[in-house]
């Protein structure tokens, strides 16, 4: 098991059995998964944009800017009237 300590900056140096496994180097984003109450999965975040294309479909239509901006306006409004804001 790769251990580490956490400093009073709340930094920490991840062992290099654990940064080799991740295939991550200086300068790498790293997540943090909650996966249940107080325990945490540490993932790579180096996927880039163009490795997620594909992920979601095409609409079934195109929709214009006029649509977008009016679908933004309607969740806006129901955030504020549900007292989200």
């Amino acid at each position: 098991m790769a251990a580490s300590t956490l400093t009073s900056k709340g930094q920490i140096t991840i062992p290099v059995q654990v940064r080799e496994a991740l295939g991550v180097d200086a300068g790498d984003r790293i997540e943090f998964v909650e996966v249940a109450k107080g325990q945490f999965a540490i993932m790579a975040a180096t996927t880039t944009l163009r490795n997620l294309k594909g992920l979601i479909n095409k609409p079934a239509r195109p929709v214009s800017i006029e649509e977008m901006n009016a679908a933004i306006a309607r969740q806006g409004l129901a955030g504020r009237k549900s007292g989200s804001r």
